[in-house]
């Protein structure tokens, strides 16, 4: 059973209290952000329902009478579930208590829909001064089109992403995550943390505030100046940098590999290796290999197509080459470089039995006098079942 009857004690932000209001992806998984690392979040569900991703599938997982989206168990591990009724007097009484309790609440409501919950943010203030809020929306909470609803692919595309990618600019992509949503969330979690740490110097709350649309902007990197600094509009480069030049997939003798030839440096043991000219005209700088890239491109294939990857691998990692292959999904959860960073774990799941998760990205470390002996969780909740903790949850806040 996964029902924790203790609060984790375990972790940096051990200790502390999340109240999640949010449901999907962008919100529950800025909550799992916090859980992963010892906070102990309490998600707060709809009666009868639950979150909405508990019913996106298939695929799902689990006994035939009670299935589990595997999308779900995507973005709420480490939690712990009460279905509250928040337009009832139980619900909002004992969302009240967990106010009072919380250190942090994440809410991805439209605008104004907390409010009329009676639940504005000078209540939520007023319930509790040292309440840190996330407040997670599609467009952001002003502006001309702050009512629009969120989701992902609408995202990325406003927000610009799939401008710049896919293969070229006939053939515009979506990415094959949601990853709108997903770094909303990883920024909710990141305004958190900051919050919480100003929390320690001035004793008061703080209001956060992030969007999918400003997810997306925030990730544009050189992309962004290449428009704002340059004037230029990016179209989608495929498989290839929009930038270096050799830098990509390339197909060899039984498939394709990538490389990444940063610097000149590189293009010299690059040809040196593979029997090539590096002052070759049109080839002789970045800026030229750029211009002629279509040509790059076919003389390196010509090359590769005498090897097979493994083999090509090898030769390239011997010439000091970075390289690497394309893995599918199973193939990274099998791979022993994955493993070792903790990047897949195993959560006993009171309905589904033993399931594998994907691991957090983080690890910690103490610095003793010895070295580094590590500090990171390794012990996690499964995704819970809908207000499976609600006895647990209710003795504490009665407490």
């Amino acid at each position: 059973m996964s029902i924790p009857t203790t609060p984790r004690t375990a972790g940096p932000l051990a200790g502390t209290v999340v109240v999640d209001l949010s449901r999907a992806l962008a919100g529950p998984h800025a909550g799992q952000m916090l859980g992963d690392q010892g906070a102990r979040v309490i998600k707060v569900e709809t009666p009868g329902s639950g979150d909405d991703s508990r019913s996106w599938g298939p695929p799902f997982t689990g006994p035939e009478d009670a299935p589990e989206s595997t999308y779900f168990l995507s973005c709420n591990r480490n939690k712990e579930s009460i279905a509250l009724d928040l337009k009832s007097d139980d619900g909002r009484e004992t969302l009240t208590g967990l106010i009072r309790r919380a250190d942090v609440l994440i809410e991805n409501f439209r605008s104004g829909v907390l409010d009329r919950l009676g639940f504005s943010t000078a209540t939520l203030m007023e319930l509790n001064p040292r309440l840190i809020v996330l407040s997670i929306t599609g467009f952001g909470h002003d502006g001309p089109e702050a009512a629009r609803a969120g989701y992902d692919q609408i995202a990325q595309g406003e927000g610009g992403l799939m401008s710049l990618t896919g293969s070229g600019p006939d053939d515009m992509q979506r990415v094959g995550v949601p990853i709108a949503d997903l770094l909303a969330g990883i920024h909710g979690a990141y305004g958190v943390l900051a919050a919480l740490l100003e929390r320690e110097r001035t004793g008061r709350g703080k209001i956060v505030r992030t969007s999918l649309i400003a997810g997306m902007v925030g990730v544009h990197a050189f992309q962004g100046t290449r428009a704002t600094v340059a004037g230029m509009t990016p179209e989608p480069g495929g498989n290839h940098h929009a930038t270096l030049a050799p830098y990509g997939l390339f197909s060899c003798r039984d498939g394709a590999v990538q490389i990444s030839v940063g610097n000149e440096k590189m293009w010299t043991r690059f040809c040196e290796a593979f029997g090539l000219d590096p002052a070759e005209p049109g080839f002789e700088t970045n800026g030229a290999r750029f211009a002629n890239r279509a040509r790059l491109i076919e003389v390196i294939e010509g090359v590769f197509a005498d090897y097979d990857g493994e083999e090509l691998l090898q030769k390239l990692d011997a010439a000091g080459i970075p390289s690497g292959v394309v893995r599918t999904l199973p193939e990274v959860y099998q791979w022993e470089q994955a493993l070792s960073q903790g990047l897949k774990i195993t959560a006993e799941h009171s309905s589904a039995g033993p399931i594998d998760l994907p691991g957090p990205p983080l690890r910690f470390f103490d610095a003793d006098a010895e070295g580094e002996t590590e500090t990171t969780v390794t012990e996690h909740l499964a995704p819970p079942r809908l207000s499976e903790h609600e006895s647990v949850i209710r003795t504490w806040l009665e407490g």
